[in-house]
C-alpha cells in the first residue's frame, strides 16, 4: 500500500490510511484554510509522498468532502436536538433552516465547501444525488409526523432538494446587510411554511 513514511507509523489497512489522510487534511484546513490546502500539504503533514495520498484520494476536494461529511454528522445531531419539541412540519423546517443559516457560516469546517470555486462548491454539491439522499434521511429524524401534510417517505427527497436549493441561496447570497432571524423567520413563514401546512398537504393525500 506504499506505507513508506507516515511518521514512522505505517497504517495497518487502507481504511486506516484514508482516515489518517482525512485527519491530516482537517489539521491543514484548520491551519491554512481550505483554499490554501493542497494534496502536497496533506502529504507533508503525513510524511508521505503526494502519490501516496493520490492512491487513496484522486483530488483534494474528495478529501475535503470527507472532512465536511464527518462534521455534518455532528451538526445534524445538534440540529435535531435543537428541534426537539417542534412537532409541526412547517415550523420544524423553518427553524431547521434558521439554525443552518445561523450556524454554518461560523463553523469553518461546515462552511468550507462554500469557499471552493470549482464543481465541488457547496452550491452544486448541495444538490447531488447523495447529498439529497442524506438530506432526506435527516428529515426523517425531525420530530414531526410528515403524514399530517401528505408527505410520505418517498416524497422526502423532493422536499430535501427544495430545502437544499433554498438554503444554498441563503448561505451563498446573503443580503448586503445581515438579515436578522426575525426577518428571516417571517420570510420563510410567508413563502415556505404554507407549502407544509396541513391544509396544503391534504390536497396531496389519497382519497
Amino acid at each position: 500500500m506504499g506505507h513508506h513514511g507516515w511518521g514512522g507509523r505505517p497504517p495497518a489497512s487502507d481504511t486506516e490510511a484514508r482516515q489518517r489522510i482525512i485527519d491530516a487534511t482537517t489539521r491543514c484546513i484548520d491551519r491554512h484554510g481550505v483554499t490554501k490546502t493542497t494534496l502536497s500539504d496533506v502529504a507533508a503533514e503525513l510524511g508521505v509522498t503526494r502519490q501516496t495520498v493520490y492512491r487513496h484520494f484522486r483530488r483534494i476536494s474528495d478529501i475535503i468532502g470527507e472532512v465536511a461529511a464527518r462534521d455534518a454528522a455532528s451538526f445534524v445531531d445538534r440540529m435535531i436536538e435543537h428541534l426537539q419539541g417542534t412537532t409541526q412540519p412547517a415550523e420544524a423546517v423553518v427553524e431547521g433552516m434558521i439554525f443552518c443559516v445561523r450556524t454554518v457560516p461560523g463553523e469553518p469546517r461546515l462552511s468550507l465547501l462554500l469557499q471552493l470555486g470549482d464543481s465541488t462548491a457547496f452550491g452544486r454539491g448541495a444538490t447531488t444525488r447523495n447529498t439529497i439522499a442524506y438530506g432526506a434521511k435527516m428529515l426523517q429524524r425531525f420530530p414531526v409526523d410528515w403524514a399530517t401534510v401528505g408527505i410520505g417517505d418517498e416524497d422526502l427527497e423532493g422536499l430535501a432538494e427544495m430545502i437544499m436549493r433554498l438554503l444554498t441561496s441563503l448561505l451563498q447570497h446573503p443580503n448586503e446587510s445581515p438579515q436578522d432571524e426575525a426577518r428571516l423567520r417571517a420570510f420563510l413563514n410567508r413563502w415556505l411554511a404554507p407549502a407544509l401546512s396541513p391544509a396544503s398537504g391534504s390536497a396531496h393525500q389519497p382519497s
